[in-house]
């Protein structure tokens, strides 16, 4: 959702007609892009009238998203299919960002219709709009999950995490059922996540499918569950609350487009729900701190110390951890992926029909993730985040 347009980018621009892929490289989309007839039918819905033309196309996956020139302003509008989302499970997502609103966190508005709607349906479709993000969009052009191009961006960005976890710890609404591109925190906190992931199975055929042609009971055995054990506990006592889902550089807008600059505008809530504050900042490092986009290029991924002490430093400065949320940190770490991986095989395999991205993030991202913890490389990390947890 994008701001005032940057003077420079954090990655090379989008090229029309190709989104973000799973790795560096731009694909072709598996949505048609927004076309200016099909904004103009949907903002008829609202009371500023009907006339808008598309003048940006995003390039992210999994939806098709823009900004519209409207009558005296531009907003961002956003197509879901109804497979991947629904106008209920968005207004989970429209409550949340009100919420954040109304105890100041700078998240764009999302506009209702003239019947007060936050969402339009069009046949298989479904229609979210939004207000631009103030700010600039800095990291408008990068992929994401890469990192943050100064220590202070990841300083900045941990301090608005807190201070929107302060401001949710107040949001009562229940989590979002499981979904297509959703994520979670229900397997690792289950005290038997085998049995947890079979109910789920039982419940979504989608991901079903793909599963039960693999071995997965033994493949999470190996690879997944020894890291789970070791996060349960840790985070059983641990309050629940709604988070992010999806902290990273491109999801904010900033002050200037300067190394120095602060956050001024926090967008794109699809993956938010109900987990708990320490998973939603272990996502934040996930995103920002481990170069993936690496590992399935050379099988290896490194950490950035640093900009895991910046995000972390800048996150304490304004919501201290806990001693439990401290230690639980490196626990949930290797482990804070796995629904979220569960529910990207779903949409492969079940809405788009891409068997190969299924196998990847099978392989590379819900395996090959939690396995990475356990080399070298990822213990590394583990090893920094105790230790700062043994000082808390």
């Amino acid at each position: 959702m994008t701001g005032t347009p940057p003077t420079g980018s954090a990655g090379g621009a989008a090229r029309p007609g190709l989104v973000h892929g799973l790795g560096k490289d731009l694909v072709p989309p598996d949505w048609p892009p927004l076309t200016s007839g099909e904004v103009r039918a949907v903002l008829a819905s609202y009371s500023g009238g009907s006339t808008a033309d598309i003048t940006w196309h995003s390039p992210r996956p999994w939806s098709a998203a823009g900004v519209a020139r409207w009558p005296g302003s531009a907003v961002f509008i956003k197509r879901h299919h109804v497979r991947v989302r629904s106008a209920g499970q968005l207004a989970a997502e429209h409550a949340f960002i009100g919420h954040l609103r109304d105890r100041g966190i700078p998240v764009p508005a999302v506009l209702r219709t003239r019947d007060g709607a936050t969402t339009v349906g069009r046949g298989d479709f479904c229609y979210e709009v939004h207000e631009l993000a103030g700010g600039r969009d800095v990291y408008r052009d990068a992929m994401s999950w890469t990192p943050f191009t100064s220590l202070e961006h990841a300083r900045a960005a941990g301090a608005a995490l807190a201070r929107l976890h302060r401001a949710a710890a107040s949001f009562r609404r229940s989590a979002r059922p499981p979904g297509v591109l959703l994520s979670g925190c229900d397997i690792v906190l289950a005290p038997d996540p085998l049995h947890r992931l079979s109910r789920l199975l039982s419940e979504r055929p989608g991901l079903a499918g793909y599963l039960t042609a693999r071995s997965w009971r033994a493949d999470l055995a190996r690879h997944v569950l020894p890291a789970i054990r070791q996060a349960g506990p840790l985070l059983a006592g641990l309050p629940r609350q709604w988070g992010h889902g999806d902290w990273h550089p491109s999801n904010l807008t900033w002050t200037s487009a300067g190394a120095r600059a602060d956050v001024a505008g926090v967008f794109d809530f699809g993956l938010a729900n109900r987990t708990l504050a320490v998973h939603d900042l272990a996502t934040a490092l996930e995103r920002s701190t481990v170069s993936w986009l690496d590992l399935a290029e050379s099988g290896q991924a490194a950490a950035d110390l640093a900009a895991v002490d910046a995000l972390l430093d800048g996150y304490q400065a304004v919501r201290p951890l806990s001693p439990g949320e401290a230690a639980a940190l490196a626990g949930v770490f290797p482990v804070v992926h796995v629904e979220y991986a569960l529910a990207e095989i779903e949409y492969f395999h079940h809405v788009v029909n891409a068997p190969g991205h299924a196998d990847l993030a099978y392989h590379g991202y819900l395996l090959g993730h939690a396995r990475w913890f356990g080399g070298p490389d990822g213990r590394r990390v583990l090893d920094h985040l105790r230790r700062r947890a043994s000082w808390t």
